[in-house]
């Protein structure tokens, strides 16, 4: 639903609202703070939090730090008499009409799927007393104008010119220019590649916290370095005396799918390049991989002539909705609007976590009234800072609620969280993963009624990423500035073994520049090393390759001596961090493999690689341990004693992983003393079945098939189950080892024998009580097999296999009530002969269903 301060504004818009359009660098920014400056007062709203602080910085030179506030959701800086207020536009006055003037800038990212329906509200609803300003794309002209009538549009050409300059190598892309990549790992391993090509490069993203990203951009603009890697944040508003500006790619996710960047999103970027009066230039960087790694004709036509697809639709949500319930709440919130250029705005982070905690009890028990449901609404708008996803994000909200449903947070408890975070070592990945934490315990600490203490708990939070701040700079300078490039060849000259190389990890270092990974015990090149200096880097770690392995391969040995080896058993593959690095192959039966080491090895010294191996086939010893009671079997089978039948049935048994149809396995044939032998083996013979119990595991099971498919041997059903549960849905898995199928489920083996034995000593137990001859019956409580998942149609199926035959009971006189009778069971021995559930004749289908229905009553 719309509500009536949509409706006023649709129907009686203020004068003085203007829409100041155009593509990049037409001076759209500079001209919203010169009016901003010439009114009495004023509000930005940035659609990001450091574009907020770089106008901030700018406007408190003019107006003096007194009169001017910083307003975001995790920084707020208001001095008593600010007069000026630069925010995100999330946390931009709206209702308020006391200020004299208010600027959006970016107003195009209306049409944002996460974001845009906060600006679409602002673009509506926010309003100057004396002057409204819209900053943003020539493509929200049409809207602009349906949207808000009266709107005064002002189109602004760019200052300079865009041309396109095709596809370079990163070695070719020239000085002052931005490298536009689309991932963090992208962005890192660009920046390492200039970092030996060009002697640095600084790193700009949207993660980073303000102080990080000017510390980083200060960098550039002083000409310490030339060249700036960042994400496609530098589209947003940073003004950088940038030249040309490459992209790594032309797609990226986009949080639902990955996608080709739209043309107004090449040319934000691209509009980087040629500041002012300076032209610019834009392309790609050639061997970045991907198919839409170029662009089109008509996209760099498009990106040069600024001409760009409107917009037709912008996303709503509805500003003010109703605290009635939880219920009505999300109702509002997923009501479409009723207006012509509107649509419903994509579910925002924010509304899947409050849907998501509506489905806690716990939760929504603790919300009653319009106050609490609108307080737990404010919570659930807490940003997703850390980026972990509805799941984890929601998990961090229900704890917060838990706390600040019945009051405001204790100072002592938020000086304990942001102490935590107060830790300046670790990666850069680590340090920033520290700072988008302690953005979310800043975002609280702003809060007016969460935190006691709030001040104080806010300034602690600000010190705490300044500190961050300042480490992570000081990692990014570390890691991408000032590191040696070509400089090896110039001072070591031709003799390539004076050159350091050392083992950090997986990396091969030479004179600490990184050349390529001993992955195991292969060596991969790094692809990204030049031409010129490949063959000095590549002749220095050959040299001292050799020494490298023998360290590795009498650590390996060594670990695995200790029991602490990580080497995986897979697929037939030795397998040591991932790396292959020896093989089993067919011996002198199934269960003796035989060790094959991996070619790989001949590099590694002779003495080393023999005691290697020596202890690699000690290893594998142990992990084939599971299997020793197949090896009992396996042992016996070669004994003269056994005699021909029961050296066969052993034979089998090892065959087939330790478990075999009883009707198969011609144990009938064994007379008394063998059949004692085969249950001293552990071989267990059941009515149905004999199997050998402890093979009736995930991992055992495992080990038989990949030794099996090494040997040729047939492998018989699907992967073994990983908990192997007493029974399972045979429509999903029809066949499974160490289990047998009863039409609609599986029945592990062992649960199959226990059952029919206990339906004997049913059988066993009515002889006692006089009930004999031919036809004497007897009833079976099929509570047990219900008790372990079997239903009572499966389980009358599993009797019949058994030899237990029903005796359905009488029906009922005419005119008679109540239950039938039990059902009665007979037993006569089955014929040992070959019994598939598929051979059932379908008509008996209909009895075993009645039959079930009787077992359960």
């Amino acid at each position: 639903m719309v509500h009536d301060r949509h409706a006023s504004s649709r129907n009686d818009a203020p004068s003085g609202v203007k829409a100041v359009l155009g593509p990049t660098n037409t001076g759209k920014t500079h001209l919203a703070i010169e009016r901003l400056c010439a009114h009495s007062s004023g509000a930005i709203g940035f659609p990001l939090r450091l574009l907020a602080r770089e106008v901030y910085d700018r406007v408190c030179k003019i107006k003096g730090e007194k009169s001017v506030a910083l307003i975001t959701g995790e920084e707020r800086i208001e001095p008593k008499d600010a007069r000026y207020l630069l925010c995100t536009v999330e946390a931009m006055p709206v209702t308020e009409r006391s200020l004299a003037f208010i600027a959006i800038d970016e107003a195009q990212l209306s049409a944002d799927r996460e974001r845009g329906h906060v600006f679409t509200d602002r673009l509506l609803h926010a309003r100057g007393r004396e002057e409204t300003m819209i900053l943003g794309s020539s493509t929200l002209e049409p809207m602009v104008k349906a949207l808000v009538p009266g709107v005064e549009v002002v189109t602004r050409p760019r200052f300079s010119t865009l041309t396109h300059a095709g596809a370079r190598k990163l070695s070719r892309i020239p000085p002052r220019s931005a490298i536009v990549a689309f991932s963090a790992e992208q962005v890192y391993a660009i920046a390492e590649m200039l970092r030996r090509f060009r002697g640095g490069a600084a790193v700009v993203m949207g993660a980073l916290s303000p102080q990080t990203r000017n510390a980083q951009v200060a960098l550039y603009q002083s000409g310490e370095v030339d060249y700036l890697v960042a994400t496609d944040a530098i589209g947003m508003g940073l003004n950088l005396d940038v030249e040309h500006v490459a992209f790594a790619g032309l797609s990226k996710f986009d949080g639902q799918r990955h996608r080709r960047l739209t043309t107004s999103e090449m040319a934000q970027i691209a509009g980087r390049a040629g500041r002012h009066q300076t032209d610019g230039t834009f392309g790609t960087l050639t061997g970045s991989g991907g198919h839409d790694s170029e662009f089109e004709p008509d996209e760099v036509y498009a990106i040069e002539e600024h001409r760009f697809p409107p917009l037709t639709k912008l996303f709503w949500r509805d500003p003010e909705p109703r605290f009635d319930s939880v219920a009505t709440l999300i109702a509002d919130l997923e009501t479409p609007p009723d207006r012509d250029g509107l649509v419903l705005a994509p579910e925002a982070i924010d509304l899947a976590v409050l849907k998501r905690l509506a489905d806690d009890g716990t939760v929504m028990d603790s919300l009653h009234g319009h106050a609490m449901v609108r307080r737990f609404w404010e919570v659930c708008r807490l940003p997703d800072f850390r980026q972990q996803g509805v799941e984890t994000h929601s998990r961090f909200v229900a704890r917060l609620w838990q706390d600040l449903r019945s009051g405001e947070l204790g100072a002592d408890y938020m000086a304990q969280q942001i102490a935590r975070l107060d830790l300046t070592g670790g990666d850069i990945d680590t340090l920033q993963g520290r700072i988008a934490a302690i953005r979310s315990w800043a975002y609280i600490a702003q809060r007016p009624d969460w935190v006691l203490a709030r001040d104080e708990m806010a300034a602690r939070a600000r010190a705490v990423e300044a500190r961050l701040s300042d480490a992570l700079h000081g990692k990014l300078t570390e890691r991408f500035i000032n590191r040696r490039t070509a400089v090896l060849m110039k001072k070591l000259g031709p003799d390539a073994g004076l050159l350091s190389v050392r083992l950090e990890d997986e990396e091969v270092l030479v004179e600490g520049e990184h050349i390529g990974s001993l992955h195991g015990f292969a060596f991969q090149v790094d692809p990204a090393a030049r031409l010129s200096d490949r063959k000095l880097l590549l002749a220095a770690a050959e040299r001292h390759l050799p020494g490298l392995l023998q360290s590795r391969a009498d650590a390996l040995t060594a670990a695995v001596h200790e029991g602490v080896a990580p080497l995986a058993l897979e697929n037939g593959a030795l397998n040591w961090e991932g790396a292959r690095i020896a093989a089993l192959t067919p011996g002198r039966s199934l269960l003796a493999p035989v060790l094959v080491p991996d070619r790989l090895l001949d590099a590694v010294p002779a003495p080393a690689r023999k005691a290697l191996v020596a202890a690699l086939e000690t290893w594998v010893e142990s992990a084939l341990e599971p299997l020793a009671p197949l090896a009992k079997l396996d042992e016996a089978s070669r004994s003269e004693d056994a005699g021909p039948d029961l050296r066969a049935l052993l034979i089998t048994l090892v065959d087939r992983g330790g478990m075999i149809a009883r009707e198969d396995s011609g144990v009938d044939r064994l007379d008394k003393g063998r059949r004692t032998l085969l249950a001293k083996l552990g071989v267990r013979v059941g009515a149905l079945d004999l199997f050998v119990p402890a093979m009736l595991r995930p991992a055992p099971i495992a080990l038989w098939r990949q030794l099996a498919r090494i040997t040729g041997h047939s492998v018989p059903g699907g992967e073994p189950d990983a908990a192997m549960p007493p029974t399972m849905d045979a429509t999903k898995r029809h066949k499974a080892p160490g289990y047998r199928n009863l039409g609609k489920q599986l029945v592990r083996l062992d649960i199959v024998e226990k059952l029919l034995r206990e339906a004997h000593e049913a059988r066993v137990g009515s002889d006692s009580s006089g009930n004999r001859g031919p036809s004497r019956s007897f009833s079976i409580d099929p509570a047990r097999a219900v008790s372990m998942g079997l239903t009572t149609g499966s389980y009358a199926r599993l009797l019949r296999f058994g030899g237990f035959q029903a005796m359905m009971p009488r029906p009922l006189a005419e005119g008679a009530h109540g239950p039938l009778a039990p059902v009665r069971w007979r037993w006569r021995p089955p014929r040992r002969q070959a019994e598939e559930v598929r051979e059932v004749p379908q008509r008996t289908d209909g009895a075993f269903a009645a039959l079930g229905e009787l077992l359960g009553r």
